[in-house]
């Protein structure tokens, strides 16, 4: 079953566009090349926080990508934005464009 990742973060310093420029050069390709990868976004909440969701695969993967964010976040952003709250859970709906699932050999 897949899973989503929405992540909520506070930002220290800067803005929510210094936030999405660091996204698109940091986060998505690390996302991107990740296993079990099927969606990324980021919107603002307010004008200090923002949420990152992410959609992947499995658990085990969405697990693991909680794991890179606050390793990224840590060694490119810390100074400028924080975690706050990360959930993980099973998606019971998801009716987003995307290309079907590979089929086993």
């Amino acid at each position: 079953m897949r899973c989503t990742r929405v992540a909520l973060y506070d930002i220290k310093t800067g803005t929510f566009d210094d936030v999405v420029s660091q996204a698109k050069s940091g986060m998505v390709p690390l996302f991107k090349d990740s296993d079990g990868f099927v969606s990324y976004a980021v919107a603002q909440v307010d004008k200090n926080a923002f949420v990152s969701i992410s959609t992947w695969e499995t658990r085990m993967q969405a697990d693991t990508a909680a794991i890179k964010a606050a390793d990224w976040v840590k060694a490119n952003s810390e100074d400028r934005f924080t975690l706050r709250i990360n959930y993980i859970g099973d998606l019971a709906i998801d009716t987003g464009h995307r290309e079907p699932a590979p089929t086993a050999l």
